[in-house]
């Protein structure tokens, strides 16, 4: 059974794509046509936004799904003449927030993912500038890092970085352990001084070598001997530095920096 799916937001729709897919998870014999439809923040944007969903709901049959996080209320009610299922994701919090507060909300659209600290987006951009300059050993400067990733290549140092940067602000930096690194088996001197502040990444050999051969097919670096050798010694490594370190073969991006935040002590709001 597949069913239609679509995202709805006044502003990026980051939310209701991340809380609504966390929800149609837990639902796994259906397959999910998902569609996002931000910057629906005008009675226009909104009338086209319902003849769409209106016009697949006569094309397949089956009522959509409206994951919505429209503040304006008069918004969400255009979309709702399209007869979809309407899930709004702050309707179970605002009447209690109003009640608790003693105050109405403003409505005002754009809100959540706009630049309301300034200071706290300029943080997060600098931080990922700092990620990009500090990517696999670039720049090997790291005095001014919150942390630093150590693996071998190809586990899941960069995305993970810059996903800590975009969004927390967290100033990180990777250091890719190389064949002489894994051969002497003593932590890279460069990293010696900041050792506290180290945090491996590691990965199961089948996958590494498919992730490898996508990148550099046929080539030594993406045989499975290979990719076993460096894993072996990278995790023997960690084990005797004392080096904490967590296997992101099944792990998503998000989960591993809350990993490593919660390591780390480190504390930051998302926005």
């Amino acid at each position: 059974m597949q069913r239609t799916v679509f995202f709805i937001s006044d502003s990026t729709g980051i939310t209701a794509e991340t809380i609504g897919n966390s929800i149609l998870a837990q639902f796994e014999g259906v397959q999910f046509d998902k569609h996002r439809l931000p910057f629906t923040d005008n009675p226009h944007k909104a009338e086209v936004a319902a003849l769409r969903i209106k016009t697949n709901y006569a094309q397949t049959g089956l009522r959509p799904v409206v994951v919505n996080t429209m503040a304006d209320r008069a918004l969400c009610d255009i979309v709702a003449t399209s007869g979809a299922l309407m899930l709004d994701v702050f309707a179970p919090f605002i009447g209690p927030l109003e009640d608790e507060l003693q105050t109405r909300r403003s409505g005002a659209v754009n809100r959540s993912h706009g630049m309301v600290d300034f200071d706290k987006y300029e943080a997060r951009i600098n931080a990922t500038n700092y990620a990009l300059s500090h990517d696999d050993g670039i720049d090997v400067n790291y005095d001014d890092a919150d942390l630093i990733l150590v693996g071998v290549s190809r586990s899941g140092k960069t995305p993970t970085c810059l996903y800590m940067a975009l969004h927390y602000g967290v100033r990180a930096a990777n250091y890719p352990l190389t064949d002489e690194d894994l051969e002497k088996l003593e932590l890279p001197a460069r990293l010696r001084p900041f050792r506290d502040r180290l945090y491996g990444l590691t990965i199961d050999a089948v996958r590494l070598a498919q992730i490898r051969e996508q990148r550099r097919s046929g080539s030594r670096y993406a045989t499975l001997a290979q990719c076993r050798w460096e894993l072996e010694q990278a995790e023997r490594l960690m084990r005797q530095t004392g080096i904490p370190s967590l296997n992101t073969t099944h792990v998503s991006i998000e989960e591993i920096a809350s990993k490593i935040f919660d390591r780390f002590g480190i504390e930051r709001t998302m926005f």
